[in-house]
């Protein structure tokens, strides 16, 4: 789709206009004057020093271009022309920008910058020196070494992020997305270790993911030395959608949630929580992979698609 509109002829013959009327030095003494007061033809070509012919030109490009207006009124000898400004300013768009078209606002979210969170040992972080604190401590999750965390783990609960909204308040959101390296959690690792887990925006569940397992059979291609192997090593790269047809994970339609309900536009945030449901069938807990670990160099990335 084109990134700009044509003008319609009408338009471009108001443009046309309107520059037409601006490239005259006396055409914008005049305009000058209107901006003080009223006057009539008469007055004007007196105080420019210019032919009451000459000024009544000028004056004509100036109302083709909806600059003034002219009104009859009486006079001595007879009616005149009283001449008053109808604009002090002009702004020229020399596109329309095509409104129709989606934009995107995208933001990457570090695992630990969360803002709240409810976590269950085993349970703990780890950024590219090793362990942050005490393992499967929650008290843990509240230092603020955590914002350094490139892995994230718990055996259940949740954490929640909030995203700056980058959608302008006019426009409307038409498709969201959240992008996420993760699997489940188990002792050690176990590949066949299932677990559901679950994405909600602003409270509203947009869908839940059963992940295969908790993955440690082989190193994760990006993990820096501190992360021994035994232990889990990669997730795999989960994609949430909300549109106006529902949510949607990895492509399949995972619910009925329409970006309607997630209510963008009232608040300056976007809250992105994902976790398990207390009554989730495979209840296996979750890592999250940020930048520097697992398989995919990224943190939580967030895109929302806009119109007009």
């Amino acid at each position: 789709m084109a990134k700009y509109k044509t003008y319609s002829m009408e338009e471009k013959e108001k443009l046309c206009a309107l520059g037409k009327a601006l490239a005259s030095p006396e055409r914008l003494l005049i305009l000058e004057l209107l901006n003080e007061k009223d006057m009539i033809i008469a007055d004007i070509a007196k105080e420019l020093n210019l032919p009451v012919s000459s000024t009544a030109f000028h004056l004509r490009q100036l109302k083709q271009a909806e600059l003034i207006c002219m009104e009859p009124m009486p006079h001595t000898r007879g009616n005149v022309k009283l001449c008053k400004s109808l604009a002090d300013h002009a702004s020229l768009e020399l596109f329309h920008k095509n409104t129709d078209i989606n934009e995107c606002f995208t933001a990457e979210m570090p695992v630990g910058a969360y803002s709240s969170c409810r976590v269950t040992p085993p349970c703990g972080l780890f950024d590219r020196n090793g362990m942050i604190g005490t393992k499967d401590a929650e008290h843990v999750f509240y230092y603020p070494q955590r914002m350094n965390a490139g892995m994230v783990w718990t055996s259940s609960g949740y954490l929640e992020y909030k995203f700056a909204n980058g959608v302008p308040r006019h426009r409307q959101p038409k498709k969201l997305s959240v992008s996420i390296e993760l699997c489940s959690e188990a002792p050690g690792y176990r590949e066949d270790y299932k677990s559901d887990i679950t994405l909600w925006i602003n409270g509203c569940d947009c869908g839940t993911w059963t992940s295969p397992g908790d993955f440690g059979s082989r190193r994760g291609r990006l993990n820096p030395p501190s992360l021994k192997n035994g232990r889990t090593q990669y997730g795999m790269q989960v994609l949430w959608e909300v549109s106006a047809a529902g949510c949607f994970v990895n492509g399949e339609k995972a619910g009925t949630t329409a970006i309607r309900q997630l209510c963008l536009s009232d608040q300056s945030y976007i809250a992105v929580r994902v976790g398990n449901k207390p009554n989730a069938l495979h209840l296996g807990g979750f890592n999250l992979f940020g930048k520097g670990f697992g398989d995919y160099d990224q943190d939580i990335l967030l895109t929302v698609e806009y119109g007009g």
